[in-house]
């Protein structure tokens, strides 16, 4: 089975994450399928807005921690894996296009990452989140150690970092994660709406404007994904991480 799935609505791709019976858990494979979507879909003049959202009861439960031995088998698998994921938020903030998630149930982890690199996200009523990397001893990637106190605050961002508190769609959008709550049985066709109107303007314009907007951040979100993968990588090659790792995968 694919772990990408893409579909067009006219000049919008949908690229959803297609693992449900893992809540769409990351692994090896879904990042390399999601990176090679999103180049794709950058390539191609007809796509001109991407919505990203997941298959079944969520969008993404974050890494796949079956796959944690893997991972974590030799410095250089860890670092290729890790270079990957970092490659997907550029994918998602630096392309071509922009990008509207569509987001329900569990964004965890590396899920919730992928939330914050969009341009826009519409939630789901059923949609929470948190950040789980600390209690298991790894470390967060996607630039989130820059991304998430420029939105949330400073002190919201600790909270969600280091402790791993929980967030409701109602604290998404309070907190200018999510720009719109809408019920889970219309949140695509939604997202799409959003998505739709977005490729309705100025193709110049909006890359002008997604250019001007991220090229603040640009060397500051270079600079987090080189902190955020030293750390990462070194987290799995702790043997205090294996031991955490192993006792939370189901």
């Amino acid at each position: 089975m694919r772990t990408v799935l893409t579909q067009d609505r006219g000049p919008v791709r949908i690229v959803t994450l297609n693992r449900p019976e893992r809540l769409n858990a990351i692994t090896v494979e879904l990042v390399q399928d999601l990176l090679a979507a999103l180049t794709e879909a950058d390539g191609d003049p007809s796509v001109r807005v991407v919505v990203l959202t997941g298959a079944g009861r969520a969008f993404c439960a974050g890494d796949d921690l079956h796959e944690y031995a893997d991972q974590a088998s030799s410095r250089e698998t860890t670092q290729a894996y890790v270079e990957a994921l970092q490659q997907v938020t550029r994918g998602i903030m630096l392309g071509r296009v922009p990008v509207v998630g569509a987001i329900h149930g569990w964004a965890v982890g590396g899920g919730l990452e992928w939330v914050l690199n969009c341009d826009l996200v519409v939630v789901g009523e059923s949609a929470r989140g948190f950040f789980p990397e600390m209690a298991l001893g790894l470390f967060v990637t996607g630039g989130v150690t820059t991304l998430l106190p420029r939105i949330v605050g400073l002190t919201r961002a600790r909270r969600l970092l280091m402790l791993g508190e929980h967030i409701s769609a109602d604290d998404m959008v309070a907190w200018g994660i999510a720009q719109w709550q809408v019920p889970d049985e219309v949140l695509l066709d939604e997202a799409v709406a959003v998505a739709q109107r977005l490729a309705a303007l100025s193709e110049r314009a909006v890359t002008d404007l997604r250019r001007a907007l991220t090229s603040v951040t640009v060397a500051d979100l270079e600079a987090a994904m080189a902190v955020e993968t030293e750390a990462t990588v070194a987290a799995f090659g702790d043997a205090d991480t294996g031991t955490r790792v192993r006792a939370a995968a189901p």
